[in-house]
């Protein structure tokens, strides 16, 4: 198969040179390919163009957390194997030498088996569980173990956690011993049999995770997913897979797919064995989701079989059907606009609400994207005469740049909307502009955001904010990612690099590195904690400023198109109004609550408080999975954000009425 030539992500779709030298006729990665590989990362990336020992350090401590990223395996001194083994690295695979890999894989096998082991015998038949247990769970404020003896007491406490997971779901107390011995057996069996394509893709994705957050390699399966995930489309059976339990359940079936058509196939039914058209049945039970899904895609056109295993009231269901693979539309990850009426002193007004969950683009020709598709549902809204528009960003963690900059131009006339800083203080930044003159909407919004808006969001939300085009309402910042990367294509199929090849500047002058997009209107939310963003990430990249690149040609003061910049005497009433109904609101206290909660909790997980929260948790899950789509839309437009947001934006409406311009094409 020969490479694809694209390139896209999260944020740039610019194409650059990698001049890899690869045999055609291979199809794995090899030692010998491993430097190659980093050099078309140095080559690009932003900050660093140099093996050095500060890449050395950050690289084995990525690789070593990345070998037991819940610190409950390794001992300290597997630890110091690890990085003893691994000193000099650059040079070892320079060398072609790359039997640390194997070494390292070796001692994590060992330690995974004795903790297999320490689990079976320790939930025996003299199992209590024991809900009084407390524990510090989150990695990253844990050492490892200092022993093997220390590991395993420590596993007590976190084989009492996971017991309680189950205990919650009305589980008994026997099937939960089985499901966490299970789990470890699983762990097992996935470590033993990873291969050295799994191994040199470890090695690699930890070197670039040593760059910056963002940087990472794709192997072809990740590569697959990602080309899925921003085209919105693939070819297969239409229906969301999870894995639970040794099993691969359908949890969702996506309208119009194959599975949904058939008749056949319900939410919770669990995949059991695959076969092609021809050929006969493989079981599938404990085997790795990717690896399932890859035997469940395939071209628009061909059949495969499923055996599905269902359970009844009583019993269980045993059938097989075989579908016809078509192509699947991902409609959930798509734009969509919801409207809310208002009735204010007798006068109806209807709001439009956004939801935009990811700034999505096909690079192929004639492939789907999120700047046409908003474009369209604007155009949509003007005809419909909407009254102003709520652009939800809340749970966008970003995409194409290439989209970013159209849609921040569908608010204002044209001008400059990002810069993009290039490799190396001395090169210029590359300034993009949106260069339509049309203003596709140029009356009332709000944009609402979170923590977890990042990326593409940021550059949106803050262009519109820089140009005042636009009140934000949210968290009180944004996630804090203002780096650019790059995906580009390895021959013979390898996979691809991710890598950030720059630095973005909103046209304040700004990057949104670390600080983010503050809200102008700041909501209570569950995401506002210092442990979500870009700054709390390893080995994050400093923020910077250059100088202002506002463009007046933006503005439109009078005639079509005309829009009102948004005054800082209205932000003043907005926010005061907004803090009158958030201090009375009753969604809004639960969410303080939570916030309070999660702050005295700490680092420290109570089982008690597990068996508590997590039933209620379950509860709401599983009727979230019998929702309808109408059903979704309430629950969604019933969000405690969605609502305040529709509130701001009915005060901006009534705060700038005389003012305000009407919609154009209205």
């Amino acid at each position: 198969m020969k490479p694809r030539n694209f390139s896209i992500l999260l944020l740039s779709f610019s194409v650059l040179s990698v001049n890899f030298s690869f045999a055609q006729s291979k199809s794995n990665l090899e030692c010998r390919y491993l430097p190659m590989i980093e050099e078309g990362f140095l080559r690009n990336h932003v900050k660093y163009s140099k093996r050095d020992k500060e890449l050395e350090t950050q690289l084995i401590d990525q690789y070593t957390k990345r070998l037991d990223a819940t610190k409950i395996y390794l001992t300290e001194d597997d630890v110091a194997k690890v990085k003893k083994m691994m000193t000099g690295v650059f040079d070892k695979t320079k060398s072609n030498d790359c039997s640390f890999l194997a070494e390292s894989q070796k001692i994590i096998l060992e330690r995974v088996r004795d903790r297999a082991d320490f689990a079976k015998t320790f939930l025996g038949k003299n199992y209590k569980f024991d809900p009084k247990t407390e524990f510090s769970y989150d990695p990253d404020h844990k050492t490892f173990s200092k022993n093997k003896d220390e590991a395993n007491e420590y596993l007590k406490k976190y084989i009492h956690f996971q017991i309680a997971n189950y205990l919650a779901t009305d589980m008994k107390l026997d099937e939960a011993k089985s499901n966490v011995i299970k789990n470890y057996e699983r762990a097992l069996k996935r470590t033993r049999e990873t291969d050295q394509d799994d191994l040199y893709a470890g090695y690699l994705d930890s070197f670039a995770r040593a760059l910056d957050p963002h940087s990472s390699f794709f192997s072809r399966d990740v590569l697959d997913d990602f080309e899925i995930q921003m085209r919105l489309s693939l070819e297969g059976i239409g229906a969301t897979l999870s894995s639970q339990d040794g099993f691969t359940v359908v949890e969702q079936l996506v309208p119009g797919g194959a599975a949904a058509r058939s008749g056949l196939i319900e939410p919770q039914d669990k995949i059991i064995a695959v076969g092609q058209e021809t050929g006969s049945m493989e079981n599938v039970i404990d085997e790795d989701l990717k690896d399932v899904v890859k035997k469940i895609r395939g071209k628009k056109g061909t059949k495969v079989k499923l055996s599905i295993m269902r359970k009844g009231s009583d019993s269980k269901k045993r059938f097989e059907v075989t579908l016809t693979r078509d192509k699947v539309n991902l409609e959930d990850e798509a734009a969509q606009i919801h409207y809310i009426n208002k009735d204010v002193n007798g006068v109806k007004k209807k709001l439009g609400v956004i939801n935009f969950p990811s700034f999505y683009a096909d690079s192929r020709r004639g492939g789907r994207s999120s700047a046409t598709d908003l474009k369209n549902i604007i155009k949509e809204a003007r005809e419909g005469k909407a009254d102003g528009l709520v652009l939800d960003l809340s749970n966008n963690g970003g995409g194409s740049l290439e989209d970013a900059v159209k849609i921040a131009g569908l608010f204002f006339k044209k001008g400059n909307v990002v810069k993009q800083s290039a490799k190396g203080e001395s090169k210029a930044e590359q300034t993009l502009a949106d260069e339509d003159a049309a203003v596709d909407w140029s009356g009332p919004l709000v944009v609402l955001t979170s923590r977890i808006s990042a990326s593409a969001s940021e550059i949106v939300a803050g262009t519109l904010q820089d140009y005042k085009r636009a009140v934000i309402v949210g968290g009180d910042h944004t996630f804090g990612k203002g780096s650019v990367q790059s995906v580009m294509p390895i021959p013979s199929n390898l996979g691809a690099i991710k890598v950030t090849v720059g630095m973005f500047f909103i046209p304040g002058g700004r990057s949104t590195q670390h600080q983010g997009v503050e809200a102008d209107v700041v909501l209570p939310g569950p995401y506002s904690t210092d442990e979500i963003g870009e700054k709390s990430l390893d080995y994050s990249l400093p923020p910077k400023k250059i100088d202002s690149f506002i463009s007046s040609e933006s503005y439109v003061h009078e005639g079509e198109g005309m829009w009102l910049e948004v005054k800082p005497d209205w932000l003043k009433s907005l926010k005061e109004k907004s803090h009158v109904r958030v201090e009375k609101s009753d969604d809004f206290k639960k969410v303080l609550e939570e916030m309070k909660k999660s702050k005295e909790r700490g680092k420290v997980i109570k089982v008690s408080e597990v068996l508590k929260d997590k039933n209620e948790k379950d509860k709401k899950d599983k009727a979230k999975k019998k929702f309808s789509k109408d059903e979704k839309t309430k629950e969604y437009l019933k969000r405690a954000d969605i609502q305040e947001a529709s509130n701001v934006l009915l005060d901006l409406i009534q705060t700038g009425n005389t003012k305000l311009p009407p919609q154009a094409n209205n």
